[in-house]
């Protein structure tokens, strides 16, 4: 009986995998359809404060980190940020959220080397899920575009803000993200 109790708390542990599998499956009940999320809503972004519930209590924490370092940039204490976005990657490295905003850190410091790095990572962790990639779409797209363009590779970032423009006209509008547009 001992056993058959652990093992089912194994199972029901949420673990990120599983949290993914779950939005993906609200997806599906909200949009209908069989094929899964391709895309979301036209619109549709991820905000960081909304999912930091999800996954095991060490990516929840890594997420809650990464709200603070939003937070903190909010307040105009960069240094902050980035020791929050850096305890946030320690605590759990396959945080995808808290690549993402040191990407966006580094986008809006001008630092495109770093912001490029940065959101490979976030989007290698991003796109095998596939749950949650439709909602950083926007995001994704448009810091590549921001970072390119910080880079003097305006050919290059062009159509991906534009895309970005026309996922997110909310928050990609004037082409940046701003921390409260991420948080």
């Amino acid at each position: 009986m001992v056993a058959k109790t652990s093992v089912n708390r194994a199972m029901l542990a949420l673990r990120p995998p599983t949290a993914a599998v779950l939005v993906a499956w609200v997806w599906i009940a909200l949009v209908g359809g069989c094929a899964g999320p391709t895309r979301a809503p036209h619109g549709a972004v991820l905000r960081i404060a909304e999912i930091d519930h999800l996954g095991d209590p060490r990516r929840q924490a890594s997420t809650r980190l990464v709200v603070e370092g939003l937070d903190a940039e909010i307040a105009s204490m960069p240094q902050r940020a980035l020791s929050r976005y850096e305890l946030a990657i320690k605590t759990d490295p396959g945080n995808p959220f808290a690549y993402l905003a040191l990407a966006r850190h580094y986008a809006a410091s001008a630092d495109s080397e770093r912001a490029l790095e940065h959101l490979d990572r976030a989007q290698s962790l991003l796109d095998p899920d596939g749950a949650l990639y439709p909602w950083a779409e926007p995001h994704l797209r448009g810091l590549r575009g921001w970072a390119l363009e910080e880079a003097g590779r305006s050919v290059d970032a062009g159509p991906l803000l534009a895309e970005a423009r026309r996922l997110a006209p909310s928050v990609w509008g004037d082409g940046r993200l701003e921390a409260s547009e991420l948080r």
